[in-house]
Parts: structure tokens; C-alpha cells; sequence
């Protein structure tokens, strides 16, 4: 008996995956989520963070900075803004990213909501570009 699900990436121009998984990860609000097959319907909001898609032996890793999540009958949906695959992001590509948050980050007016995706986003990339 098969232990996969679906998971499909959507942004609002495009489809980014759609795949068979045996186990999801996802960065909510809540904390680091993960998803098997038969898990509880479920809606969530992600945060900035790492999507882990394993299919076997095979992981995929998407950076996020926000989106939703629904969970329902085996198939996992994810829509996001921006979705970026490992594999295509190189250091250079981050260290733009970061500094670009870093400077947002620092400016008086922004919120304490803003502030706070910020930082965690700063974090995550960071720790990306080890």
C-alpha cells in the first residue's frame, strides 16, 4: 500500500510542483509542520521558511516567504507568492535577498508584524547560505 499523497505548489502565475510525496514539511505559524499521508484536514498560513518535500529517498527544498496551505483528502496545496527551488538559488541570489530584507528591516516604518517576517526571513536565508 502506497504511503504517498499529492502536493502541488501554486503561485499566481504559475504551477511550481505538482508531485507524489511521503512526507511534508512546512514552516507555519504554529512551527515546523509535518505533513503524512491520512494527516487531519488542515489550513494553515505559512511564515517565511522551508518547504521539505521527500519522496523516498529524493528531498526537495522550496524557500517561502508566505502563503496557505490546505490539506485535505491525501492532497496537499500550497499557494504562495514566491516559491524558490534549492537548487536554482545561488549565494549571490540570497546575500541580495538579505540584504535587501536587512534594509527593510531597519526603517521606522514598518509594523511589528512586518518586523518580525523580516527576521525570520533573514534568519532562514542565513542559514541557507552556510
Amino acid at each position: 500500500m502506497s504511503e504517498n499523497f499529492t502536493v502541488e505548489i501554486i503561485s499566481p502565475d504559475k504551477s511550481i510542483l505538482k508531485s507524489e510525496a511521503t512526507e511534508v514539511t512546512i514552516p507555519s505559524y504554529e512551527g515546523q509542520m509535518g505533513i503524512l499521508k491520512d494527516h487531519i484536514p488542515l489550513i494553515t498560513f505559512l511564515r517565511p521558511g522551508l518547504i521539505i518535500i521527500k519522496e523516498n529517498s529524493v528531498e526537495k527544498k522550496f524557500f517561502i516567504e508566505d502563503g496557505t496551505v490546505e490539506f485535505s483528502n491525501n492532497n496537499l496545496l500550497i499557494l504562495t507568492t514566491t516559491a524558490k527551488n534549492l537548487d536554482n538559488l545561488d549565494k549571490n541570489s540570497i546575500d541580495i535577498i538579505i540584504k535587501n530584507s536587512e534594509e527593510k528591516i531597519n526603517k521606522d516604518e514598518i509594523s511589528d508584524k512586518e518586523r518580525y517576517l523580516l527576521s525570520y526571513k533573514i534568519d532562514i536565508l542565513k542559514d541557507i547560505s552556510r
